[in-house]
This record gives C-alpha cells, structure tokens and sequence, in this order.
C-alpha cells in the first residue's frame, strides 16, 4: 500500500510550502536519531520524514504523487489498485525541459489515475493568536466560523422528508465512472469520481428544497479550542469534526488552528524555559539580600549572593513553561542588572568617599 506522504508530515493535501517547511522541521526535530539513540523504528521514522519531504517539496515530483500517488521512482509506495505501473520512472516522457510526466499523462487521461471520494468534508484551517500568560495556564479560544453545516430541514440526507435515498443511476452505486481511452501504452482505463453523487453512490430521490440535496449548506457556528498550557508559537491544534460538513451525512472534516504567541514585553521563551532582566539595587549587589522576581506564575522572592555582578544570571528551578502534554515544567534564568543611583545624599557621598579610600587602601 502506498505510503500517505501528506499523513507522514501531519499536513494537510492543500499545505502550503510554508506550511511544508515548518511540518518538516518539527518532525524531523522530534524523531531525529539523536534523541532516540539505538531506536530502529525512530531511525526509520526519520528517513520516512525526510523522504516524505523531499518529494513534497519539489513542485514536479509532488504534483505527480498528488495525481496517482508515487513520483515514478518508488517515492511515495508506487502505483496502487493493480493496474498501474509500478515503480517505472517516466522521467524520459512529457516536458523535454523539465520531465514532467504529469501533464502528458494528465492530458490522456483527462485528470487523477484514481477516483477519489469527495463524500468526507473538507478540512479548515485558520490562525489564532493567544498571549503568553495564557500559553502558561491553558485556554479556552472562542471564535466565529463560517462553514459548511449539516442541512436542519433534511437532517443532512440531502433528500425532501417523506423521499428516499436511491443508487445512484450514473455509476450504479459504485461512485466511480470508468472510461477507456487510447494512448500510445495502449488502452488504458481511466477511474474517476462520479459526477452525479460525487463518490457517495447514493443520490436523493428528490433532494432537499434548502440545500439542494447536499446534505448541508453555509452557516456560522460557534467554535471553542482548547488550547493547552505549553502551547508554543508555530503550534498546530487539531480540532475533530470542526471542519465542513460531509456530503449527505458522510464524515466531518477537522478544523486545524495554527497558534501564534504574542511577544511578551517582560518575559523572553526559549522552548519551557523564561528570560527576564530584574534590576537590583548596588547595595544588594554587593552584600546580597533578597528580591522579588516576576515569573510566569506571580512574583517569586529568591536571595541574591554577595558580589553579583552585572549582567549575571541565576536561575529560579520550575517557574518557567509547562512542559507541553506533560506535569513538569522549564526554569526561569534572572539576568541582573545592577541599578546605580543618580543623585546621592552628603551622608551618602561622605560614605562612599570613606569607602573608597579604604579600598584604595
């Protein structure tokens, strides 16, 4: 069976080269073998990415793994159903300039060598900007959506009440239409989805007067996402049986929310762990003392050894980030900078001149 390149990279069919890259990065961040050490299945897990991205990638080599599922040099698994052609490399036909066998193949055929049911709704997929505090404690994101909804005057069966769901005449309830057409392999025949039930291999007797015997029409609906404490910038959520509508009550497609943190004026991320500079006073620079320290999670007072210098880090353990999907959680590193006073008092001057020449002493 051929492998799904798309699945291996958890994108979607219509991702975005953007949306390719960052997929890419992720995974092959998480399963590089480095991290697994000795794991064979992590290994392979890692080339299969890397594969998966090397083709989807290339503008020619994806287009034809999109029209019949392999790249024409066993990229991709290979032709499916048994009447394709193996892992024969077209590479020789099509475009002189560029190989493409995609389009001379395509203008044979007509579209894909293989139907494909369209009964499954379509994904949707949209951005949602949080702040870090709420990275830090989890949410609920509320929103608006637009979408494809199941029809309420037929229930989603597409059909007027008191009608019946018939087989499709066009394919005989198989949703697909074959045709044969000539080509210089010989003859060759051509699967594809059937345009009268558009895969289902049902259609309504009489359909619905609202939706037209869809099975659904256009609404806005209230969406929430769980957004988890963790959640980092870049992040996707998938959210089942958010997206459109399936044709006549087939399966939902998911809504897909690409999470953007907004910078935070105070706090800088590094994955789970927090950066932040405190001013400290010179005085508790030199002889130490305690502070209070803005975290993630509220004020922390922490002590400050003697002879801290500018610029020097410390770390408060466990008051960074929540791992993501798990109890533990990053640090917080304090930068300090040292805070000299403007405007001294005579006292204060006479003091400093003291010490001063006791140093030099």
């Amino acid at each position: 069976m051929a492998k799904d390149l798309y699945g291996v990279l958890g994108v979607p069919k219509d991702a975005s080269p953007e949306d390719l890259k960052k997929a890419y990065r992720k995974m092959s961040k998480e399963w590089h073998p480095d991290k697994h050490k000795g794991n064979k299945d992590a290994e392979n897990k890692f080339k299969e990415i890397n594969e998966a991205y090397e083709v989807l990638r290339n503008p020619d080599r994806k287009k034809m793994y999109d029209q019949f599922g392999s790249t024409g040099n066993g990229q991709g698994g290979g032709f499916n159903g048994g009447q394709g052609f193996g892992g024969f490399d077209f590479s020789g036909f099509g475009n002189a300039n560029t190989g493409d066998f995609g389009d001379i193949f395509e203008n044979f055929f007509g579209g894909r060598g293989r139907a494909e049911s369209r009964t499954r709704g379509n994904d949707r997929e949209l951005e949602i900007t949080i702040e870090l505090k709420d990275a830090v404690t989890g949410m609920k994101f509320p929103l608006r959506l637009r979408k494809l909804v199941t029809c309420s005057t037929c229930d989603g069966k597409g059909a007027e009440e008191g009608t019946k769901i018939v087989q499709c005449s066009t394919c005989s309830g198989t949703g697909q239409v074959t045709r044969t057409v000539n080509s210089f392999f010989g003859q060759i025949r051509q699967q594809s989805v059937c345009p009268q039930c558009e895969g289902s291999g049902q259609i309504p007797e009489k359909p619905c007067r609202t939706c037209k015997g869809d099975g659904r029409v256009q609404d806005s609906v209230d969406v929430t996402i769980d957004v988890p404490a963790g959640i980092d910038e870049g992040q996707t959520l998938k959210v089942r049986g958010q997206g459109d509508a399936g044709l006549r009550g087939a399966e939902s497609g998911d809504l897909f929310a690409h999470v953007r943190v907004q910078p935070d004026p105070q706090f800088e991320r590094e994955g789970a762990d927090i950066k932040s500079i405190v001013g400290v006073p010179v005085l508790d620079a030199i002889l130490g003392g305690t502070i209070d320290v803005e975290t993630v999670h509220g004020k922390s007072t922490v002590q400050v050894p003697e002879g801290m210098q500018p610029g020097q880090m410390f770390r408060i353990r466990g008051k960074g980030m929540p791992a993501l999907g798990r109890t533990s959680f990053g640090d917080h590193y304090v930068t300090l900078n040292v805070k000299i006073p403007e405007k001294l008092s005579r006292k204060e001057k006479k003091i400093l001149e003291e010490w001063k020449k006791e140093r030099g002493a």
